[in-house]
């Protein structure tokens, strides 16, 4: 789990640093989104050979590459001088990276009985939801007290330690060797980067009006289709066709991929909404994003208690109401606001997800068989880079381009006619004939347009969130007298 948790923080703690990053690394806004790019696209394209990689050299060895590769890059992007050098390091992080939570997960579902699995997976599942949570709040205060250079440092001695441990209390089992589906493989690697640099350079190249994007459209498309032809016409795929065939796992993996890119995709747009608009400097915005986090933290022992006395697909629908509950609360949202609502939508917000995702961590391995859980650990945990990537791209881009729609609507009510100038003696006073007026008016505007943007961001997570719901029913049924979530067909 510190393995797991230091792996999953790097997911978030970066994004609070990334303005300090560019002034010391001497990068555009445009080429500084690469620090986060380059790692998103090396873990998609690395987590789907976890389950052959542990054939060929063991759970334990593996493990202890992966921590170790992943705490030797943190460094490295500690020390980096160059933007290149950034790039370079974050990309080796995304590699090792990749394999951590796919391999730390098949550890807990193998480590632990039938009885004992829920309150095991609250661990794991506690671990990788709240550690995104904290990202931003430990990230801006690290930046603030510290440097930059401290979002990275703080994991060598988390992984020192995670490595000794995993070497000296993990088995090394000897596991069949598989042959590696290098083609299907290759197809899944290049989809998934060409979904990646469609969805990263789509915002700034004006999306489907550049040739670039609608070749990476293509690229995706045509790779991914012939990724699902191949698995399903296959011998020895590289993903087990045994796990498209389990309902609960296939179910579970496309509301975690809905769910997580709510998780983090929220963060990401608080953080922007806190900081540019509501005048809160880095750690004040963490501190102010940390509710979700409390309310998850509560929330997850409440799953495993309720998990016991109801079905669990009760429970995830509970959730999934306490989700939308919280991004309809969040419409509400304005720029004379006080902390309450803030408060409050993040507590319920933090309540949902954590009702949430336990029972659909626990329904989707329940019924998987043993020799498909590390393969499934890898897909599960794919499917949450996935979901958080599209989310945070999507919602990004709709937030830019909604902006300036918005600003366009509303400036265009603005005239001579309806807006009450000051006198010619103010004007004076403020410089050049009314320029500084003009200014202030303009950067108002900009402020109510972007608020309107967020706002619309929050009703599509919203909707998002509640179209699922009648989904759940399709879910195995769960057991419910009186012990453990264990999921029946």
């Amino acid at each position: 789990m510190a393995a797991t948790f230091m792996q999953a923080l790097d997911m978030t703690i970066a994004n609070v640093a990334l303005p300090h990053m560019q002034a010391a690394l001497g990068a555009n806004p445009e080429s500084i989104v690469w620090v986060l790019t380059s790692y998103i696209i090396m873990a998609a394209v690395t987590t789907p050979i976890t389950g052959w990689l542990e054939t060929r050299v063991g759970r334990r060895n593996l493990f202890a590459i992966a921590i170790t590769g992943f705490t030797a890059s943190s460094a490295a992007c500690g020390l980096a001088v160059s933007l290149e050098m950034m790039i370079a390091a974050r990309a080796m992080q995304g590699i090792f990276g990749a394999f951590i939570a796919p391999l730390g997960q098949a550890t807990i579902l193998d480590s632990s009985t039938q009885e004992k699995r829920p309150q095991a997976l609250m661990i794991f599942t506690m671990g990788i939801t709240l550690a995104p949570i904290m990202g931003p709040v430990l990230g801006g205060w690290l930046t603030d007290s510290y440097s930059w250079r401290w979002v990275f440092f703080i994991n060598v001695p988390v992984g020192i330690a995670a490595v000794v441990g995993i070497w000296f209390l993990l088995g090394n089992a000897d596991l069949p060797a598989r042959r590696f589906d290098l083609f299907g493989f290759g197809l899944l690697a290049l989809g998934l980067a060409s979904l990646q640099l469609m969805l990263d350079r789509g915002p700034q190249k004006d999306w489907f009006e550049a040739t670039e994007i609608l070749f990476e459209a293509g690229l995706a498309v045509g790779a991914l289709w012939i990724f699902v032809v191949h698995v399903l016409t296959a011998k020895s795929p590289v993903l087990p066709p045994g796990l498209l065939k389990d309902r609960n796992y296939l179910i579970s993996m496309v509301f975690t991929m809905l769910l997580t890119g709510v998780a983090l995709a929220g963060p990401a747009l608080m953080a922007t909404f806190l900081q540019v608009l509501m005048g809160y400097d880095t750690t004040g915005a963490g501190m102010m994003m940390m509710p979700r986090g409390i309310g998850a933290l509560f929330a997850m022992p409440l799953a495993t208690y309720l998990g016991r006395m109801m079905d669990s697909r009760m429970l995830i629908a509970l959730g999934l109401g306490a989700t939308g509950l919280s991004l309809w609360m969040m419409t509400g949202f304005n720029l004379e606001m006080g902390k309450d609502l803030m408060i409050y939508s993040a507590l319920v917000q933090g309540l949902g997800l954590g009702l949430t995702f336990l029972p659909l961590n626990i329904l989707a391995f329940s019924t998987l068989p043993a020799d498909l859980r590390t393969e499934g650990a890898a897909f599960y945990s794919l499917s949450r880079s996935v979901g958080a990537s599209i989310a945070i791209s999507v919602l990004g881009a709709l937030l830019a381009h909604n902006t300036q729609v918005n600003h366009e609507e509303i400036g265009a009510h603005i005239t001579a006619l309806n807006l009450p100038l000051p006198g010619s003696g103010v004007v004076a006073m403020l410089g050049a004939p009314g320029s500084g007026v003009m200014y202030m008016i303009n950067a108002e505007l900009d402020r109510q347009a972007a608020m309107v943007s967020f706002i619309d961001d929050f009703w599509l997570m919203m909707w998002a969130a509640l179209i699922f719901l009648p989904f759940v029913i399709f879910m195995g049924r769960a057991k419910a007298s009186g012990g453990p979530m264990v999921a029946v067909e």
